[in-house]
């Protein structure tokens, strides 16, 4: 008898159990199985985290997690795929680059991402920090100026199953107010002070994490934090080199 009412709570408690870690195992592995085999890669991405990313600091699992699982060479024109994994970012076209991945790791974990969280991205660029995001997030959405890479990384994304990310052409200066309040906000482009709007839709207790200065060698980057009474404080990471922030906005405010 003891026995078998230890089966009966044991199974009671599975089935209890079982839809959290159905729910768990798929959250578990959100990016896995997209793209198809990328066995090639998995040493090079293996490296890339470790020596690049996790000696320098980032220490957040999830993160190393989704840096470890995204095809990033799928994400750089063909002819530069042979080098998706080194320490550096590359061109992507219309004068454009991907961040060297210890930028996007770092970036993504001082945004501090949660998994209900709704996430704003202003320069798509290649959707490359877009699917990081979206191993990490319950809803991405990311904005490119140039309609040329912004449809590009919006097939890419749509291809490799990034159902999560919905991608708009626009200026990114003036965010995405039709889904705000956002838990956190990234922009992947350099501008002088943070736009108001991008703060106006900042949920509160949310972290925005954004690269300012006007001059590639004057800019870092910054965290700019909304307090639940909606006052803000900003303090900066590291010295960064970005592309110039675009949009008619973004021009102006510069």
């Amino acid at each position: 008898m003891f026995f078998l009412n230890v089966f009966m709570r044991t199974a009671g408690l599975w089935v209890y159990l079982l839809p959290w870690l159905m729910l768990v195992g798929a959250a578990a592995t959100t990016c896995a199985g997209k793209f198809g085999s990328t066995s090639n890669y998995e040493e090079q991405r293996e490296k890339m985290v470790r020596e690049q990313i996790r000696r320098r600091g980032v220490k957040d699992s999830r993160v190393l997690a989704a840096m470890r699982q995204v095809p990033r060479h799928l994400f750089v024109p063909p002819e530069s795929e042979v080098m998706a994994y080194e320490d550096r970012p590359l061109p992507i076209g219309h004068g454009q680059t991907i961040s060297q991945p210890y930028v996007v790791a770092l970036m993504t974990e001082l945004a501090r991402v949660g998994a209900k969280d709704r996430i704003l991205e202003i320069g798509t660029g290649s959707g490359y920090q877009a699917a990081i995001l979206s191993c990490l997030a319950a809803q991405v959405y990311t904005i490119e100026y140039i309609e040329a890479l912004g449809l590009l990384a919006k097939k890419h994304l749509q291809d490799l199953h990034y159902d999560n990310v919905e991608v708009r052409i626009g200026d990114g200066y003036l965010g995405w107010p039709e889904h705000q309040p956002f838990d956190a906000i990234l922009v992947t482009a350099a501008i002088e002070e943070p736009p108001q709007p991008l703060i106006d839709q900042l949920k509160p207790g949310g972290r925005m994490v954004i690269p300012l200065g006007r001059e590639m060698d004057s800019q870092s980057l910054v965290i700019i934090e909304k307090d639940e009474q909606g006052r803000i404080r900003q303090h900066e990471a590291i010295p960064v080199r970005f592309v110039p922030f675009l949009g008619e906005k973004g021009k102006r405010s510069q």
